[in-house]
This record gives C-alpha cells, sequence and structure tokens, in this order.
C-alpha cells in the first residue's frame, strides 16, 4: 500500500509542467565541483559549484542539488556512475591508502563511458573519451587544482563533467546514449512486480532514501535484505519482495521529493513525517501542515482561516483557499518514518480522505478548549506545544518520547482514542513540577472525553471549558478548594515564594482525607490576618465548596479522579485570574 501511493504520486509529479522528480534513469544528487575538458580531454579547471544556504543562523557553503544519471548503490564492490561520481573514480586517487583499488575504480569508470559514449560523436562526447585516454592517475596530486581542494575532494565529494563551460549533461545525444544505456540494463530477473502486479524486470538493490532525520547521511534503505534471517526459499535480496525495477525507482523518486521538501516535513520525536493528496498540489500541503503541526508552522495558513476551514468542514460546506477549491474526498496519506541503522521503520502509514482527517483533527482541537491564562498567546494548541507538556523543562534534551509523539499524531487524524502513555506523561510532569498548565489541564480534558472514564465524565460536569461552579464532583470540588485555600495563603503572606501547592498539592489530589484537614487549619489561621471583608469572602468560598463535598474526604483518588482534581483546581486558578483582569 505504502509503495503503491508512492508510485502513484510519482505519476502525478511527472505529469506537472515543471516536474519536480526524475525521469526513469535519472537522479538527484549533491555536486561540489565542475571539472571542465577542452577538446583533447584535458583539464581546464576544476571550479566550485557549492551554494550559500542558511543552515540555522549560520551561513553554509553547500553542495548544489543537480540531476544527473541514476546513481548506483555502492556496497564495498566497485561501481562506477556516469558523468558525476568522486576522485576515486575519475581521477583514480583517495586517501585510503588502496592505491591498486583507486586504480580499478578509475578503469571501471573509464570502460562503463566508452560503452556509452562510443559511437556518439559530438564535440562533449569526444572530450570525456579523450579525457579517460589521457589521464594519468599517478600525477594527480600533482596537479594544482587538485592540490586546491585535496580535502573535500578526498572527502567523497562528486564532481560532474563540464565541457567549454557547459555542463556535459547539456548535450542532447549524450542524454539519448545514457538513456538507451539505462533501459538495456536490466537485473536479468523477471516476475510479477507486487506494486503495478505487470511483470518487468525486478529489482536486485532498491534506491536509497535520504532526508529522513538520524538516519545516514549517504542515506538509507526502505526495502531491503541483507543477512539470511531476513530470506526466505532461498532467494537473494530483492528477490524476497518482488519490485520491478520502474516501481523501486518511482517509488523511491517520490519519497525523496517529499523528503527534499523542507517546508512540509516536520519531526516529531524521532519520527519523520510526510503528507500528501493524491493527485493533489501543495495546497493540500499547507492545510494540512497547518492542521496537523499549527498555522504558526507555516505553510501560509493563518488560525483564523484553519478555524473557517474546521468550521466549513463539520457543516459539509465546501473549502477554498488560495483560489482553489479543495475535493475533501480525494485520499490524503500521512507517513511516518524512523532510522532503524542502516534501514527505516515505518512508524505509521495513516489513509483516509482529506475531509475525514481535516474533520477528525478539528474535533481534536475542540476538545482541547480550555480557559487560558492572559499571556498564552496561542489560540489553539499545535502539536509540538502538546507534546512539550510532557517534557522536563530543565532536561537538556526536550524530545518526547518518540513512540508516545508517533501513537498520539495517529490519534488526533484518524480519530482514534489518545494513547494512555500521553495521559501518563502530563500526570508524571504534574507532580514533579506541582503545576497544571494549560496545556495539560487541555490534555487531561480531551483524553477523557474522547477514551471516556466514568470517574471523570462530561456527565459530572468536570470536563468543560471554563469553571463549573454547579459541579457537585467530589474530587473536581476538592481541587476548587485547594485553589482557594492557596489564595488566601497568598493574601495573607503576600510576596509569598512557596506556598501549599509546593508542599501538599500531590498528597491533596491522590490522599485528601489526610491533607485537608491540616490545610483547613493552616487557612483558619491565615484568615486571622485578612481584613473581616475578606474574611466574610473566604468563608462563604469554603463553606459553599464543604457543602458540595459532604462529611467525610475521600481516603484515596485513582488516576482519573485526580485529573478532576487538577482541573477543579486549574478552572478555579484562572477563574480568580480573571477577576483580577475585569477590575
Amino acid at each position: 500500500m505504502i509503495l503503491q501511493a508512492l508510485v502513484k504520486r510519482y505519476e502525478d509529479l511527472l505529469g506537472q509542467e515543471e516536474a519536480k522528480v526524475p525521469r526513469l534513469g535519472w537522479g538527484k544528487t549533491k555536486v561540489s565541483f565542475g571539472l571542465n575538458l577542452d577538446t583533447e580531454g584535458g583539464v581546464e579547471d576544476l571550479f566550485v559549484l557549492r551554494v550559500s544556504q542558511k543552515t540555522g543562523k549560520k551561513e553554509v557553503m553547500a553542495p548544489r542539488t543537480l540531476e544527473v544519471p541514476m546513481p548506483v548503490k555502492r556496497a564495498v564492490d566497485i561501481k562506477p556512475n556516469f558523468l558525476c561520481d568522486n576522485s576515486t573514480y575519475l581521477f583514480g586517487v583517495d586517501e585510503k591508502g588502496k592505491p591498486e583499488r583507486s586504480l580499478q575504480c578509475f578503469q571501471a569508470c573509464r570502460e562503463l563511458h566508452q560503452k556509452v559514449l562510443g559511437e556518439v560523436d559530438t564535440p562533449a562526447a569526444r572530450a570525456v573519451l579523450r579525457y579517460f585516454e589521457t589521464w594519468d592517475p599517478g600525477q594527480a596530486m600533482g596537479q594544482p587544482f587538485f592540490a586546491e581542494n585535496q580535502k573535500e575532494l578526498m572527502a567523497g565529494a562528486n564532481i560532474l563533467f563540464y565541457f567549454d563551460g557547459k555542463s556535459v549533461l547539456q548535450d542532447g545525444a549524450v542524454r539519448q546514449a545514457w538513456q538507451a544505456y539505462y533501459d538495456r540494463t536490466d537485473s536479468g530477473n523477471t516476475g510479477i512486480c507486487m506494486v503495478t502486479g505487470r511483470e518487468a524486470s525486478l529489482a536486485t538493490l532498491h534506491p536509497t532514501i535520504k532526508g529522513v532525520t538520524g538516519a545516514q547521511a549517504m542515506g538509507t534503505s526502505l526495502v531491503s535484505f541483507n543477512a539470511p534471517a531476513f530470506c526466505s526459499y532461498e532467494k537473494e535480496q530483492g528477490g524476497n519482495a518482488p519490485v520491478g525495477e520502474y516501481a523501486a525507482f518511482a517509488y523511491a523518486a517520490a519519497l525523496n521529493e517529499l523528503l527534499e521538501d523542507k517546508a512540509h516535513k516536520k519531526v516529531i520525536g524521532d519520527t519523520t513525517v510526510v503528507y500528501w493528496a493524491e493527485g493533489g498540489g501543495a495546497v493540500y500541503q499547507d492545510v494540512g501542515l497547518a492542521a496537523m503541526f499549527g498555522a504558526d508552522e507555516g505553510g501560509g495558513i493563518t488560525d483564523q482561516e484553519l478555524s473557517m476551514i474546521f468550521d466549513r468542514i463539520q457543516r459539509g460546506e465546501p473549502i477554498k483557499v488560495e483560489d482553489q477549491w479543495l475535493d475533501t474526498e480525494k485520499h490524503f496519506y500521512v507517513l511516518g518514518l524512523a532510522p532503524n541503522a542502516a534501514r527505516l521503520t515505518v512508524r505509521f502509514f495513516l489513509t483516509d480522505s482529506f475531509g475525514n482527517m481535516l474533520r477528525h483533527v478539528g474535533e481534536h482541537y475542540k476538545r482541547l478548549e480550555i480557559v487560558k491564562p492572559a499571556y498564552d498567546n496561542f489560540q489553539t494548541l499545535p502539536m509540538w506545544k502538546l507534546l512539550s507538556e510532557t517534557v522536563n523543562k530543565n532536561a537538556k534534551d526536550k524530545t518526547p518520547s518518540p513512540q508516545m509523539a508517533a501513537d498520539t499524531l495517529q490519534a488526533v487524524v484518524m480519530g482514534r482514542p489518545y494513547p494512555a502513555s500521553l495521559l501518563n506523561g502530563v500526570m508524571i510532569r504534574i507532580r514533579a513540577e506541582k503545576d497544571v498548565t494549560r496545556g495539560r489541564a487541555a490534555i487531561i480534558k480531551a483524553y477523557y472525553l474522547k477514551n471516556g472514564n466514568r470517574d471523570c465524565s462530561r456527565e459530572e460536569g468536570v470536563l468543560e471549558m471554563e469553571l463549573n461552579e454547579q459541579c457537585n464532583n467530589v474530587p473536581y470540588t476538592l481541587g476548587r478548594l485547594f485553589a482557594v485555600l492557596e489564595h488566601i495563603q497568598q493574601e495573607a503572606n503576600p510576596g509569598i515564594n512557596a506556598t501549599i501547592k509546593d508542599k501538599y498539592f500531590n498528597a491533596a489530589a491522590s490522599t485528601p482525607a489526610q491533607v485537608f484537614p491540616v490545610l483547613l487549619n493552616l487557612a483558619q489561621k491565615h484568615l486571622r490576618k485578612l481584613s473581616d471583608g475578606q474574611k466574610i469572602y473566604f468563608d462563604q468560598q469554603i463553606g459553599g465548596l464543604m457543602e458540595r463535598i459532604g462529611e467525610e474526604y475521600p481516603r484515596r483518588l485513582n488516576l482519573p479522579k485526580q485529573g478532576s482534581f487538577q482541573l477543579g483546581y486549574y478552572c478555579q486558578t484562572q477563574k480568580r485570574y480573571q477577576k483580577k483582569e475585569e477590575k
């Protein structure tokens, strides 16, 4: 299913006027230098092709990504590339201390170019052939152009042939010769392709995938077999998953294009996430980016536009973005990839109609709605903000749990129950920091609204957006009472650094029968320091809440009831600050 969707993506891109993907037999690679030849195959100069690129706050010189003849996939064997390769193959030298092997690489490269260009009679082709006839690997180190760039060349930088200041690939006859050579080359093994369902030459090795965060920079494999334990029925390598060479090339080209698009690629935990609509343009990705990760992540979609989109989806009305009507019935795909040694792990692959996914995300944001502090500028809680609530703010590595992050995204996009690990992560941070933030309160509310629990339910008025003063739920009311007692202490001791929350919050939320008598006794002492008007006001508040609690405090509160306690505390605290702002 994944490979079929990616092949379809490749064909959609190929049909566009300005194709973003290479055709069969061609690929994109990073090129650092151009080797300019004269008519006799001599080297006129070696010039830099690197371009300035912004990485974070720094400007660095990075290789230029160019379309070149399809690069081969190497292990330890000798396999040359056509017209674009490193110094080992084009110059016959390296610093690995194996001059004989370097010479073999150069000879293999010369033979390849003679096979491809042997019958091409153009100046550029003749210059390349002449170069391989006259170049002496033993004299390479003494060349001035080589000495000036030796460090980069020895590090494996790619070099592309030029003739008379122009890339040899601009020669139409050279391109045709390569295409004919590539089309004649196959694995020698034919069968039914499991992706297309047609008989085809099967790929022995699949192209590499680049751009997954944390994976090898040189590229990793999505499909590979490199040990007997992974093979069946004595089949070797690609024979264990018969995929035609065209399908292997197409899915890799489409996936690499998605991973190169930094504007629409996101990372959560250790998972790199890409997404696309079948047959759709970038506008679907823009809306998907804003919906899944927040409008502040880019894509040109504002919070107001996103809210309008969710409202229209819920009402079943058509959506227009950037003067384009969106087809909500289009298939939308979300693919999550994580590094795993020399391979990629598929964390998840989600597929549904574009409208259904937006509907699920909109419902998720609705569940998260809760009263917020005045200083909080987030209209909605984006995914990164949500996941950060499970992370220790003082930790050096603020990356959330990879599996929890992936499970949460799946739950949001597909409308599934939230993972228990999300709630557990929030509860751990509340116990450790004794702080119920907007994000943590919103997660508790959304979790029990979606997953359901009789100890923390909407029916009792706990899971509301704002403070529910009519709620009779005991844990919720205890949370409110704790907030009132903390308020009394702060009024009695202005500027106090540590409140009862720092010492008693966790115990009050889990074993209220042991803690609240102590807190009420302490509150009476604090009330003596206040004015008569304040005493009356706080006595009325305490009395009203005590009537709802009853004669006995619960001995213990389980996890859902602790969530009710924390929601009551949060909403009561926000109500107090709201009144101050009104005054």
